[in-house]
């Protein structure tokens, strides 16, 4: 399927399902649709990004990943007040890349659309960029500061994850590329290459702890992960979670074969880190409304803990001090990066 397919998906699905939720306010697409051309293919492991923006300030749940006329579409809620100004979405590396481009696809107010043209204009200067760069480095020092242990098993172990994580994105800003979620240290290891610093890419992945995990200890824990995945997908979910949709059937796709996708392509090692987000997110439903389950995946959720010398409390506690101490060699490549980008302007 073509890219220009998807959106005239999602424009449908906004027309007749989207626009009747309480408080629509317009719809714009977000993610990768608006990275790519309309004649690109859409790969089997890749959504659509729908975002729904809605009047109040605390937006329901969202409604995730589900098929739509062929197409799978991520579709999440964002509060109107968040796109205030301008200079809040230029700002901000997530909702920045969503106007980039002709993103609107619903707009009653015409003020998303006066948005995007603004953001549009603005967005290679290179004050933005700086910006973004700066607030990213500034969420990976933050990541970890809710580490606790009180905080369950997956929590304390996502949170040391998505702190190494978030580095990605700081370079990420600096060449003006998505900041895709999934494929983070792949799209992180495309930007150095561009920028002759692939040399970078290992301490990104030493942070992260994987840097010497051969191919077949990755397909080991993928084969735990799927294990996982499967019987989380089966659990009747009660509690809400933000993510549910992520560990569902119609997402299996991409957490489960755009894993196996990158491990066939050599990148075992940058797809470790959605392995252990989609590990957290199984064993999160675990605990919340199947925990007779937790007893039988604790030990291959805590094998690849392990392998990430993320195991302990303390280890994990040190895990993301180690992020903040090294968030100034990152910050000197993305410098690198940002001088040399001939589309970042003055």
């Amino acid at each position: 399927m073509k890219v220009k397919q998807a959106k005239e998906a999602a424009q449908q699905w906004v027309l007749e399902e989207g626009s009747k939720t309480p408080g629509f306010s317009g719809a714009y697409l977000h993610g990768s649709a608006n990275w790519l051309t309309d004649d690109a293919s859409i790969l089997a492991t890749s959504d659509t990004d729908v975002m729904v923006v809605l009047a109040g300030v605390e937006p329901p749940i969202k409604p995730g990943k589900f098929h739509y006329k062929g197409v799978l579409l991520e579709v999440s809620y964002i509060a109107r007040a968040a796109l205030d100004s301008p200079e809040t979405v230029l700002g901000s590396l997530h909702l920045a890349g969503g106007f980039r481009t002709r993103s609107v696809i619903l707009d009653p107010s015409g003020e998303l659309t006066a948005l995007q043209e603004v953001v549009s204009r603005e967005y290679a200067r290179r004050s933005w960029v700086r910006t973004r760069c700066e607030r990213a480095a500034d969420a990976a020092r933050s990541a970890g500061r809710a580490l606790h242990e009180a905080v369950p098993l997956h929590d304390q172990a996502t949170m040391a994850v998505f702190a190494a994580g978030l580095t990605t994105f700081v370079l990420l800003a600096a060449g003006l590329k998505n900041p895709t979620v999934r494929k983070r240290y792949v799209a992180a290891r495309e930007v150095l290459a561009e920028y002759g610093r692939l040399d970078f890419q290992e301490p990104l992945l030493e942070l992260l702890g994987c840097a010497t995990m051969e191919r077949v200890r990755v397909e080991h824990h993928l084969d735990g992960v799927t294990a996982a995945f499967d019987a989380a997908s089966r659990v009747t979910i009660k509690t809400p979670y933000r993510f549910a949709s992520d560990i569902s059937n119609a997402a299996r796709p991409i957490s489960i074969e755009g894993s196996r996708e990158l491990i066939e392509r050599g990148l075992h090692r940058e797809a470790v880190f959605w392995l252990a987000a989609t590990y957290g997110r199984c064993r999160t439903i675990f605990a919340a409304d199947a925990p007779e389950l937790l007893p039988r995946f604790d030990p291959s959720y805590r094998e690849l803990l392990a392998d990430l010398g993320i195991d302990s409390f303390e280890d994990r506690r040190l895990r993301c001090e180690a992020v903040v101490a090294f968030l100034p060699r990152v910050w000197e490549v993305a410098e690198e990066i940002m001088a040399a980008n001939p589309d970042i302007e003055d």
